[in-house]
């Protein structure tokens, strides 16, 4: 199974798209007043998200404080909220804003992926899924691989691999180009034992995605339990050349990827 730090950087690489994703849905409303209002928390919190991409915690705060101020009811903005609360690791706040944007628009598919991430962190791994789930049955939701990505590392924290597989399946079927889920696959065989299968999955995910530590860690384990050492040490190659300073090259010199 892929250890939890890793686990933790897929999560974290879907918040952020999660993040990046997250922008003015709201429809506006017949009444010119209420139009205007909508105008104006949208740019507030459009402000508010890309203060959170710059790491500008304060700033993102007080636009989207704003934005709630000229209209309480703006989803984006609850939702927006809801993360930078949980970047601020203020947790009961974090849940308010995520249970008030989905009181306002409760098939909202993106303020429910981004609440079932949340409660994943939380370890609350049964009500994370059901929302990942939730958020898969809107029609219009242009991202559903998203959520169900969400859903398969979410059931791999809880030690569930076979419900993360079905999960990573889904997903995979929606869009066959998710690496997430297609390195978890990966695992999930390699795990297994099923190593021709593990190497299906590796091959598709390095197809499509550039390498990482982990990725190439994962590689040369994948390629000593075939047998292809010529494999294994030409990924140790691009370990070290690319990674020299990583946890993972380290552990590839002390021979502790075999």
């Amino acid at each position: 199974m892929l250890s939890r730090a890793i686990r933790g950087s897929l999560l974290v690489a879907l918040l952020a798209a999660a993040l990046a994703a997250c922008q003015s849905t709201t429809k506006p409303k017949a009444d010119p007043g209420t139009d205007e209002r909508t105008k104006v928390a949208g740019l507030n919190t459009q402000l508010g998200v890309e203060y959170m991409k710059d790491g500008d915690n304060e700033l993102a705060l007080k636009k989207l404080q704003k934005a709630l101020e000229t209209d309480p009811n703006f989803v984006d903005a609850h939702n927006a909220m809801g993360l930078l609360r949980t970047r601020l690791r203020q947790y009961d706040e974090a849940e308010q804003s995520f249970r008030a944007a989905l009181r306002a628009d409760p098939g909202n598919s993106m303020a429910l992926n981004n609440y079932g991430q949340f409660l994943c962190q939380q370890k609350r791994y049964d009500e994370g899924q059901a929302r990942f789930t939730e958020a898969v049955k809107n029609p219009l939701y242009r991202t559903p691989e998203i959520a169900l990505t969400n859903a398969g590392l979410c059931a791999m924290q809880a030690q569930d691999p076979t419900r993360a597989e079905d999960h990573f399946r889904a997903a995979l079927e929606r869009n066959p180009r998710v690496a997430p889920a297609l390195l978890q696959m990966a695992q999930i065989h390699f795990d297994r034992g099923s190593f021709t299968d593990a190497e299906g999955y590796y091959k598709r995910y390095v197809a499509i995605t550039p390498q990482t530590p982990r990725s190439l860690a994962f590689g040369i384990r994948l390629a000593n339990a075939l047998g292809d050492t010529d494999k294994a040490a030409s990924y140790g190659v691009s370990l070290r050349h690319k990674f020299p300073d990583s946890r993972e090259a380290g552990q590839f010199q002390r021979g502790e990827l075999n």
